[in-house]
């Protein structure tokens, strides 16, 4: 008996439900990626700063972005280089320390940047049109599990990285439909769960 059948009969659900769960969020993930490359009008990491930028870092540095997108320094200029010349994000002297910029959105950049949630909203919502009301419901609270164990499971991998426990978990996420804040974000939930320092284990 090989390997491959000795996995799936151990436990046939579970097999199934790992490859089913594999092949729709890699299909989404394509959708999402395309979707989202042809709002920004670039691929890579231009549209999770676009949407960073909207959405919660607007008068950041490049080194607090690049710790957002999990790039390096260099990559994070040659990304904000790209973006300023396509007039979507400007340079400003940073009022906290004037050693270094701030990035702010704009005009056409938070067009933009609305566009790119748009699409991948649409994106993944194409997914999961068949579902009733009840699957919806049932799909949320599920959601919400496996989004705080992959807290768990990128915690983890940049601990072992010796990489900082901080920093932010989600890339292209809608700050109203996750309900952050108002405290429902369950990936925010979980990390402030794990790194509070002031929790009882």
């Amino acid at each position: 008996m090989s390997s491959k059948s000795r996995s799936l009969t151990a436990d046939p659900t579970s097999d199934r439900l790992t490859n089913l769960v594999g092949a729709w969020s890699l299909g989404v993930a394509d959708l999402v990626t395309s979707a989202a490359a042809a709002a920004a009008g670039r691929g890579g990491q231009a549209p999770a700063a676009l949407v960073a930028l909207h959405e919660f870092a607007d008068g950041s540095t490049i080194d607090h972005l690049r710790r957002v997108l999990g790039i390096s320094h260099s990559a994070a200029v040659r990304l904000i280089d790209g973006l300023d010349a396509d007039g979507l994000v400007r340079r400003a002297v940073n009022a906290d320390d004037r050693r270094s910029v701030a990035l702010t959105l704009t005009p056409r950049g938070r067009r933009t940047a609305q566009r790119v949630l748009n699409a991948r909203h649409e994106a993944v919502h194409s997914t999961l049109e068949g579902l009733s009301e009840q699957e919806q419901r049932s799909l949320i609270r599920l959601a919400e599990v496996l989004s705080a164990q992959l807290v768990d499971l990128k915690l983890d991998e940049r601990a072992q990285r010796g990489a900082p426990v901080s920093g932010w978990l989600c890339r292209l996420c809608d700050f109203d439909a996750c309900g952050r804040p108002e405290g429902r974000c369950p990936a925010a939930a979980r990390a402030h769960a794990l790194t509070d320092p002031t929790r009882t284990r």
